[in-house]
């Protein structure tokens, strides 16, 4: 398989519970991300070409959870193997400045291992 996205993902162990920031509503967990984006396990089917605020929390700086808010955009969706449940990749189109460099961090330390 080509690998077409800008940056390697690394895939999560853990649950990484995502919340939909306008409404409160769990959206999924992270399944995989990188500084560019994210797949999302999702619990419902996403809109297509729609738009997101998604909030989650990763371990960083010693495994102190930091709370990550970021703007998305869904680019393909699909039933996962689950009943109930989509696979939903989306692009990263706004992070705080100071969040991005957290996740650069996040991603780099963890290149060697999943999370």
């Amino acid at each position: 398989m080509i690998e077409n996205r800008r940056s390697r993902r690394k895939r999560t162990q853990q649950g990484i519970e995502v919340t939909d920031a306008l409404t409160g509503r769990p959206a999924g967990q992270v399944g995989n991300l990188s500084v560019d984006g994210m797949l999302l396990i999702a619990n419902r089917e996403m809109p297509d070409n729609a738009l997101f605020q998604f909030e989650f929390e990763l371990p960083v700086d010693g495994g102190v959870p930091r709370r990550f808010e970021i703007g998305v955009h869904e680019q393909w969706s699909e039933p996962a193997s689950v009943p109930g449940q989509y696979w939903s990749g989306f692009r990263i189109i706004d992070i705080a400045p100071e969040d991005r460099t957290a996740l650069i961090a996040w991603v780099d330390k963890h290149d060697e291992q999943d999370v």
